[in-house]
C-alpha cells in the first residue's frame, strides 16, 4: 500500500504573481493622472513628481493652475504614504500576498468612493476636492506598499528612473538589457492607461474611468499571490 504525502500548502503560490499585478496598477496610475489632470484643474494624483513642477506653475501665476488643488493633492498622497507606511510594519510578520491584497482592496474602495462621488455631483467644487484628495491618499497608500513590496522596475507610478534604467542598462548604453522587458512593459501600462484615462475623461466624463480605476485593484484584491 502506497502512502500519498501531500506537499504543504504555500498560500503565496497561489493566484496572480506580483510582477503582472503591478503592471495593472501601472495601467491605473495612468487612468488615475488623466482624469486628475484633464478632470480636476491640471493637477497630479499618482504622479508626485510632476506635481512639484505644477506646485511652482500654480505659485508663479501660470494660467490653469490651482496651488489649492495641488498642496492637496500632495499633503493627502504624503497622509497616505505614511499610512501605508505603518501598516506595512503592523503586517511585517504575516503573508506577502494577505499585505499585497489589503493594499489593494483599500485602494479599490477609496477609488470606488471617488467614483460615486463623480457619479453624484459631477463638477461640483465638494466633488473636485475629494477626488483629488482620496485618489491621492490612495495612491500614496499604494506607493508605499509597492516600495516595501521591493520588485525592482515596478514603483506603478514613477518612470523617470526606469526610463534611466532602461536606457542606462541597454546594450547601447554598454549594459547587458537584462530587465529591459519589464522596464518596456511599464512605460507601456502607463502610457496605455494614460491613453485609454484621457479618451474616457474626453468623452465619458470622471465617472467612468474612476470606476475602472477601482475595479482593477479590487480584481488584484482577490487574486494576487505574494511571488515575484
Amino acid at each position: 500500500m502506497t502512502t500519498r504525502t501531500d506537499k504543504p500548502h504555500d498560500p503565496e503560490s497561489r493566484g496572480l504573481r506580483l510582477v503582472p499585478a503591478l503592471l495593472s496598477l501601472t495601467v491605473v496610475s495612468g487612468l488615475i493622472d488623466a482624469v486628475s489632470y484633464l478632470g480636476l484643474g491640471h493637477v497630479f494624483t499618482a504622479n508626485m513628481t510632476g506635481n512639484v513642477v505644477v506646485l511652482g506653475f500654480a505659485a508663479a501665476g501660470a494660467p490653469g493652475f490651482s496651488v489649492a488643488h495641488t498642496l492637496t493633492s500632495l499633503c493627502c498622497f504624503v497622509a497616505g504614504a505614511a499610512t501605508g507606511g505603518r501598516t506595512a510594519v503592523r503586517m511585517s510578520d504575516g503573508s506577502r500576498r494577505t499585505w499585497a491584497r489589503t493594499a489593494f482592496a483599500a485602494e479599490a474602495v477609496l477609488t470606488l468612493a471617488c467614483a460615486a462621488a463623480a457619479f453624484a455631483a459631477p463638477g461640483a467644487t465638494a466633488t473636485t476636492y475629494t477626488v483629488i484628495a482620496v485618489t491621492a491618499f490612495a495612491m500614496g497608500l499604494r506607493n508605499a506598499t509597492v516600495r516595501r513590496l521591493g520588485i525592482a522596475d515596478l514603483t506603478t507610478t514613477v518612470l523617470t528612473m526606469t526610463l534611466t534604467g532602461l536606457a542606462a542598462d541597454s546594450r547601447l548604453g554598454g549594459g547587458a538589457g537584462h530587465h529591459s522587458p519589464r522596464r518596456t512593459a511599464s512605460v507601456l501600462a502607463m502610457a496605455a492607461g494614460a491613453l485609454l484615462g484621457a479618451w474616457l475623461v474626453l468623452n465619458h466624463g470622471l465617472a467612468l474611468p474612476l470606476l475602472i480605476a477601482a475595479l482593477v485593484p479590487a480584481a488584484l484584491a482577490v487574486t494576487t499571490s505574494g511571488r515575484e
